[in-house]
């Protein structure tokens, strides 16, 4: 019973030169797919060209760990055990980017072990999925923040609610027996189609008499590492 254990346990692949470059290559072409697709479903802030290069590492690295442990129990055991005291701390800004984390991996374990025609009709069905959902835009909001005098309370939100035609949403109202702080949200189109007007809220508000200041901050929802 050792014996077997043993023949088991010292058992290797035996992959040709051949072989291994075919699946290193396969994982690289399909790591081409889910570059492209990344590339094409996000726009604007949302794309991360270090997190798309990423991907395309990630794909070609999970098919050589695949490859190296084959059908050897004893160095699967021990890759295990030594990747598993990896930890990552890198938040994941969109919550679709952890299904691209996951398509490389599962392509590069496919390529791995020699399942060419999973990795490709699984990554073509991801594929036309992901594009048919559209590209991602995170379009920066404005935040307008305005503090004056408890007196001008109702001035101020009538001008902004006309000036941006209704569209702003009010988030915060800060209040004090002597003033009051206001904060504004809209998307940057709503903001940026304001410049058109002789007058823009700024210069606006900047004419009412007991206006402390009037802040505009552009807020995304993108986290830095």
């Amino acid at each position: 019973m050792r014996g077997i254990l043993l023949e088991i346990l010292e058992h290797s692949g035996g992959l040709s030169v051949q072989d291994i470059a075919i699946r290193i290559a396969a994982a690289t072409l399909l790591s081409v797919v889910i570059y492209i697709s990344y590339w094409f479903t996000h726009a604007g802030t949302t794309y991360s060209k270090k997190f798309n290069v990423s991907l395309v590492t990630l794909t070609i690295l999970s098919a050589t760990v695949i490859t190296v442990i084959g059908n050897n129990i004893a160095l699967a055991l021990g890759m295990a055990g030594a990747l598993s005291i990896v930890r990552f701390r890198t938040a994941v800004k969109d919550s679709r980017d952890t299904t691209y984390i996951f398509w490389a991996v599962i392509v590069g374990l496919c390529s791995g072990v020699g399942d060419f025609w999973t990795a490709i009709i699984g990554s073509g069905v991801v594929f036309v999925v992901l594009l048919l959902m559209g590209r991602v835009r995170n379009e920066n909001r404005i935040l307008l923040i305005i503090k004056a005098q408890k007196s001008l309370e109702s001035d101020i939100e009538g001008i902004v609610f006309q000036h941006f035609n209704m569209k702003p949403q009010l988030r915060v109202k800060n209040t004090t027996p002597e003033t009051v702080e206001f904060i504004f949200e809209m998307g940057r189109h709503t903001y940026n189609r304001t410049y058109k007007q002789e007058q823009n809220i700024t210069q606006l508000l900047y004419d009412i008499d007991g206006m402390e200041y009037v802040n505009v901050v552009t807020q995304n929802d993108e986290i830095s590492g």
